[in-house]
């Protein structure tokens, strides 16, 4: 997709804001119209918004209820409609989808709070990841995929052992002064 610096994107200080990993999100993200996407931990909105903009039946979801409420307001100022809900994961989701997106919290820190959620990814980075991977096939549509943000600064063997069960392959790459954030799509689910 291309990136819409003109769209109307509200900011909350308990909100993770749309940064260069978003947008390297929506860039490498190619979606089509009337594809199925659920965005887990949508922060502000602004990749589900990119999403229905191109044509897409968008459900929303994030464990930070400011957040659910910061892209219901995102979404209304931009004149689309979403479902959006709070969900840790997918507690609160209903139906498959032929995409699930995720800027997973992917920074290996173990802090707490709930603004903490949208970066820490404790210890080894990986944070919801191995939930989100583990639950996917029950709200895949048959051939959908997980499209997830990761970076080097994750444990680069427990990813790869993580990854290495499911067919995968980098979308998008960005190199930062201090780590490379990597877009990846992951397919080949059991579809149940």
């Amino acid at each position: 997709m291309e990136y819409r610096p003109d769209i109307c994107i509200q900011e909350d200080p308990d909100v993770y804001p749309p940064s260069d990993d978003s947008i390297l999100l929506i860039e490498s993200l190619d979606v089509k119209q009337g594809e199925k996407v659920l965005e887990v931990g949508c922060g502000s909105g602004i990749v589900s918004i990119h999403c229905a903009l191109n044509g897409c039946a968008v459900t929303s979801g994030d464990i930070n209820p400011k957040a659910v409420e910061l892209t219901r307001r995102n979404f209304e100022a931009n004149r689309l409609s979403s479902d959006v809900v709070e969900t840790d994961v997918y507690s609160a989701i209903e139906g498959r989808f032929d995409t699930i997106v995720f800027n997973l919290p992917y920074l290996p820190v173990d802090e707490e709070g709930l603004l903490a959620k949208a970066w820490s990814g404790g210890p080894d980075g990986l944070g919801p990841l191995p939930k989100l991977l583990e639950g996917a096939p029950e709200h895949l549509n048959e051939g959908g995929r997980v499209v997830v943000v990761v970076s080097s600064l994750m444990d680069g063997a427990a990813l790869h052992e993580l990854l290495d069960q499911y067919d995968y392959r980098v979308i998008g790459e960005s190199r930062m002064f201090f780590e490379k954030l990597s877009v990846v799509e992951i397919r080949d689910f059991p579809y149940i």
